[in-house]
């Protein structure tokens, strides 16, 4: 069976493209490329980025590496694995919003809102593996699951164990949000350590088989590892002797936390001083003004979203000294971001149960709520969801110590999700299909960030642009374009957006729309030329609009 999954791969991919030799390198020059990515964390929440939580392992990584400061994602779970895996604009791959929820199934709506990865995208598995890459995955699909066709074995991936859905339990998963091995789901994960079983420890120990396998089997083949935790996206839920070393560490509440995290960020060169702290959501409670027995909670809930970045950090420590065992470290490509920003879903405080063990851990949404969420996004403001600073800067850095000599600066260029297929293309001297099961790919808007490897400025031709849930941006050089709720299914509503220059408030404090409006109208304009070339419209018409509109007729 194993067999006739990865010979009916084969045959997929040799309708993308005619197997290859990779153009002008030598087969020791490609690296392994290992993809790691975190699901919900903040732009702060990592030691190199200013926080307070035990990062070491990463912290290592970033300092061997490139850092970058201006990297952006797709402001969504999904849209961003759409946008990560192919290179494309998710709207492009039929994820424009969502990925279906588990047990929905297509209803009628445009096909760029159709809800999973469509037929005419190819992943950077189907892309590296004609150039004779191995390809596995552990960890979070979240591009499709209501049919096999959709599944990673199915999209380029010769192993894979993980999840489907975009959020499981950490510690007992069950279906359809449970663990998927290969194409066969599994009805009582098993633990890979001598503690419970829990998702983070599992990705981690079933990627580095993959690997061990891979070497044992081809050890002259380069792989292709993408691993994608699902920590810290709720539920909130870590081992408990995690949550004690951070337990009382937030007791000075979120203001602080922002205050601590910004001067932090300012004496690591990450932050300039010139740009303030940006002013706390609206609704945003005193701490002072919760009760004693609030605040404690309080501190729980965010002790137990650090343990769960803790542990996360723990296992990619492992993964490396596994690497270095193995003496293939030094020519393993390393990449690491997170999926979007901090989530304040659940409410100002949180939702759900946290004082009770054996409840908080069979919880299937509890989370830390908006108030913690603006802490996470240190100096920035808004979340998940939304174009601004906050819901879309990613940390993000590339290690590889046989090419990326370490740097202490910050790299300054700004870059995109668009510009990982490229790049990983770029080093495994691999080519990128025009078609797919003969069907018509869309080229690639994204540049290679080689240059970056070596410190050196990006040739960026076109601005970088999304859209999400009707929010917007567009960046191009220092200017940023964007709106919350600008880009409606009926159209466009010019008066919503903003605009600021990143280079003296990337904070987004002073907004010079109504002072430029010569500028924000060119940008704008702009930015909806690139949306019909992304495909953003038709959008579906909610379905209380649309029968208005019915009604109407």
């Amino acid at each position: 069976m194993k067999y006739i999954t990865r010979l009916l791969s084969m045959v997929i991919v040799s309708t993308v493209s005619s197997l290859m030799t990779p153009v002008g390198l030598d087969a020791a020059e490609r690296p392994n490329i290992i993809l790691i990515m975190v699901d919900d964390m903040g732009f702060s929440d990592l030691g190199c980025y200013g926080s307070e939580i035990e990062t070491p392992n990463i912290d290592r990584l970033a300092a061997g590496g490139v850092r970058f400061d201006q990297f952006y994602n797709s402001g969504r779970c999904c849209p961003t694995r759409a946008t990560l895996l192919t290179g494309l604009h998710p709207h492009q791959t039929g994820i424009g919003h969502m990925t279906l929820s588990p047990g929905k199934q297509p209803g009628d709506r445009p096909e760029n809102y159709q809800g999973f990865l469509n037929q005419k995208c190819v992943t950077i598995a189907e892309a590296l593996a004609p150039s004779g890459y191995a390809t596995m995955m552990a960890g979070k699909w979240h591009l499709g699951m209501h049919d096999r066709s959709l599944f990673p074995m199915q999209r380029g991936f010769e192993k894979f164990y993980g999840s489907l859905a975009g959020a499981t339990r950490f510690f007992t998963p069950v279906h359809p949000r449970g663990m998927t091995s290969g194409n066969i789901s599994i009805e009582s994960p098993e633990s890979t350590t001598d503690e419970h079983f829990y998702t983070t420890d599992a990705f981690t120990d079933h990627a580095i088989r993959f690997i061990n396998e891979h070497r044992s089997e081809s050890p002259d083949q380069p792989y292709f590892l993408y691993l994608a935790y699902t920590a810290p996206h709720w539920p909130l839920q870590a081992f408990e002797d995690d949550i004690a070393k951070y337990r009382g560490t937030y007791r000075d509440g979120w203001d602080a936390l922002r205050r601590n995290r910004y001067q932090r960020q300012i004496e690591l060169g990450l932050v300039d001083e010139q740009w303030p702290l940006s002013q706390p959501t609206k609704g945003i409670p005193e701490w002072e003004s919760l009760s004693e027995e609030k605040r404690d909670e309080m501190d729980l809930k965010m002790a137990v979203y650090a343990a769960m970045i803790d542990r996360v950090d723990q296992n990619i420590g492992k993964l490396v000294a596994s690497l270095q065992s193995s003496g293939t470290f030094e020519h393993t490509l390393i990449l690491f971001l997170s999926d979007n920003g901090a989530c304040a879903e659940g409410g100002m405080l949180g939702r759900g149960e946290f004082r009770d063990l054996a409840k908080r851990n069979l919880e299937t949404g509890n989370s830390y709520g908006e108030a913690w969420a603006n802490a996470s996004s240190t100096p920035f403001r808004l979340y998940k969801h939304f174009a601004h600073e906050g819901g879309t800067a990613s940390p993000f850095f590339m290690h590889w110590p046989a090419t990326i000599q370490p740097n202490s600066d910050w790299y300054r260029s700004p870059a995109q999700l668009i510009d990982v297929m490229p790049t990983l293309l770029d080093v495994a001297g691999a080519n990128y299909p025009s078609e797919r099961a003969g069907q018509t790919i869309p080229p690639l808007d994204g540049i290679s960030l080689r240059p970056a490897f070596h410190g050196e400025p990006l040739a960026r031709q076109q601005p970088i642009c999304i859209e999400h849930e009707q929010n917007a941006f567009l960046r191009d050089g220092k200017w940023k374009l964007v709106g919350r709720g600008v880009a409606g299914p009926r159209g466009v509503d010019g008066t919503k957006w903003e605009l600021y220059d990143m280079e003296s408030d990337r904070t987004e404090t002073n907004n010079l729309a109504s002072s430029m409006p010569e500028k924000t109208g060119e940008m704008a304009v702009r930015w909806e030329q690139w949306s019909q070339h992304a495909g953003v419209y038709p959008k579906p018409i909610p379905k209380s609009r649309a029968g208005k509109a019915k009604d109407a007729k």
